[in-house]
């Protein structure tokens, strides 16, 4: 048996359960550690006091731009050729994959070319206060030079998952973040390079994680191939590839904006406030990177079975999926709960005012949490099948037609508790717009079960 029709039955033949658990544990793995090494930035860098710690959470939103665009073309491809593997059209998915690489490296490297030339309207236009500004700029220097090797390695990560090969992906990303973790304190306090170390050793960490995921591609580990050869002369795939992506380019997109406008109107209660609600927002990364990973677990095995028309086995993994991380973020809910003030002053134990800002926006995010797992599954599911644009909708639901209006409306009438609460009535908006969905999935499984075997 070949390795294409082996790794065929085991994504459409495997239990699901235990297919879902395995593709997830090394995602997870992957996600976890990218959350780690971005916490590690901001305590490492919160050492060198306030305003510092607040240009992690500033320059964050510029992080999300890059991944932004990494994370579009990455899983627009990356649904497409797990249909396509699914399908069992495997030189049409070598071509997507091709193209879909090489994109990613031009966008990024658009971004570095743009940022740098815009360096101070940038920073003011992220919500960087005039005492934040100097270290955002030093942090965003280097972070615009890595920006093409950041979108190849979402891309790539993709690329990998797609094809049930998430254990090659959690070895790059995790290389990248352990890395970043030793290099942080040496590059920020051994050489004395201050916050622009702390760039400088993620810059470092994703080039490394970059090369590491490419590596499986050049060895011939992989089903689909990346060759030059293989790059689609036909502009309908480019669209194609955005179009399939356009919900994960919303959603990061939507993240990106929504965060620079929590920067904004938090700068109005000062430093302590942009520097709680960045540290919040990092805490809640960490958590919210579980069910990530395991919606990534998720995803390839739904794309596969939807393309081979298996409809029984993506019901069952919908539910097992949504039932895992509904039990994951209630339990981090509690804990994270009872413990906020704690979790805040390990960051920043010389600073009250950040304490006492950041342990009540944790709180009522915490409760939360429980509901926010079932718009990231609505949201990947339609996207893994390829109705972009009801995904899209979802993508835009969380931060595009709740936080921001929030965001503009809540601190006028509750002042800095309504910064603090805009983000959790957001995400239990977004429970509520979310149900009529998951119904219409299940309707249109129905509909298509009756059109052929499931």
């Amino acid at each position: 048996m070949s390795g294409e029709d082996a790794n065929y039955r085991k994504m459409t033949g495997r239990p699901v359960g235990r297919l879902i658990a395995g593709l997830a544990v090394p995602t997870v793995i992957s996600m976890l550690v990218t959350a780690v090494y971005n916490t590690a930035d901001t305590y490492f860098v919160s050492k060198l006091g306030t305003s510092a710690a607040g240009a992690v959470g500033v320059v964050f939103s510029l992080m999300a731009i890059i991944q932004a665009v990494g994370f579009t073309v990455g899983m627009g491809a990356g649904s497409w050729t797990a249909r396509l593997l699914g399908a069992r059209r495997n030189d049409e998915a070598d071509g997507v994959a091709t193209s879909a690489f090489l994109m990613s490296l031009a966008l990024g490297l658009l971004l570095t070319v743009a940022g740098l030339s815009l360096m101070d309207p940038l920073v003011r236009a992220l919500g960087a206060t005039p005492t934040i500004a100097p270290y955002a700029r030093d942090y965003a220097r280097y972070i615009l030079y890595a920006a093409p090797v950041m979108a190849g390695s979402f891309t790539l990560n993709n690329l990998l998952r797609a094809e049930g090969k998430a254990s090659f992906a959690m070895v790059g990303i995790t290389t990248g973040g352990i890395l970043n973790i030793i290099l942080d304190p040496v590059f920020i306090f051994v050489l004395g390079l201050g916050i622009a170390g702390a760039a400088i050793a993620t810059a470092i960490s994703q080039l490394v994680g970059f090369i590491i995921l490419l590596s499986p591609f050049l060895r011939g580990k992989t089903i689909t191939r990346l060759e030059p050869a293989r790059l689609s002369r036909r502009p309908e795939t480019f669209l194609f590839i955005l179009k399939f992506g356009l919900p994960s380019f919303t959603r990061q997109g939507l993240a990106s904006v929504a965060s620079i406008a929590l920067n904004v109107n938090a700068a109005l209660y000062g430093d302590a406030a942009v520097a709680g609600m960045s540290i919040v927002v990092k805490i809640f990364m960490f958590v919210f990177s579980l069910v990530l990973g395991i919606g990534q677990g998720y995803q390839p095995v739904l794309g596969y079975n939807y393309g081979a028309r298996r409809y029984l086995r993506v019901r069952e993994a919908f539910f097992f999926t949504w039932k895992a991380t509904v039990i994951l973020m209630s339990s981090f809910a509690a804990v994270g709960f009872l413990a906020a003030e704690r979790l805040m002053a390990f960051f920043i134990p010389g600073d009250p005012e950040v304490v006492r800002i950041g342990a009540l926006a944790l709180r009522a995010q915490c409760i939360a949490m429980p509901f926010m797992p079932l718009g990231v599954m609505c949201n990947m599911t339609f996207q893994s099948i390829g109705r972009s644009w009801t995904a899209t909708l979802l993508a835009v639901s969380r931060q595009g037609l709740f936080f921001l209006p929030l965001i503009t409306i809540l601190p006028r009438i509750f002042g800095l508790a309504g910064i603090q609460t805009t983000q959790p009535a957001a995400d239990l908006l977004t429970f509520v717009f979310s149900i009529p969905f998951a119904l219409r999935f299940f309707r249109l499984l129905r509909e298509e079960c009756g059109e052929g075997p499931c």
